[in-house]
């Protein structure tokens, strides 16, 4: 499963460190740890988790934005975010 994330975001199996490679990562795990909230509302230390996995992509997504606006754009594409 990483190893597929890191394959189509960063290159290469090996290219863990890719900021998009990590921001597919968490965009995923983002997504699964919501789908777990959903049903479970009052699990707080989760949903404290959840927080700081978002306030962890966003600054990614802000550095990317600033180094390499075209990946930026295109990695918002291919992931869905910002509507």
């Amino acid at each position: 499963m990483k190893a597929e994330k890191f394959t189509e975001f960063g290159g290469s199996a090996a290219n863990t460190g890719s900021i998009e490679a990590q921001v597919a990562l968490l965009t995923e795990k983002i997504n699964h740890i919501s789908d777990h909230l959903k049903s479970n509302k009052k699990d707080f230390s989760t949903q404290r988790g959840l927080m700081q996995m978002v306030g962890k992509r966003k600054s990614l997504l802000t550095y990317l934005s600033k180094h390499n606006l075209t990946g930026y754009r295109a990695l918002i594409e291919k992931l869905g975010l910002r509507k």
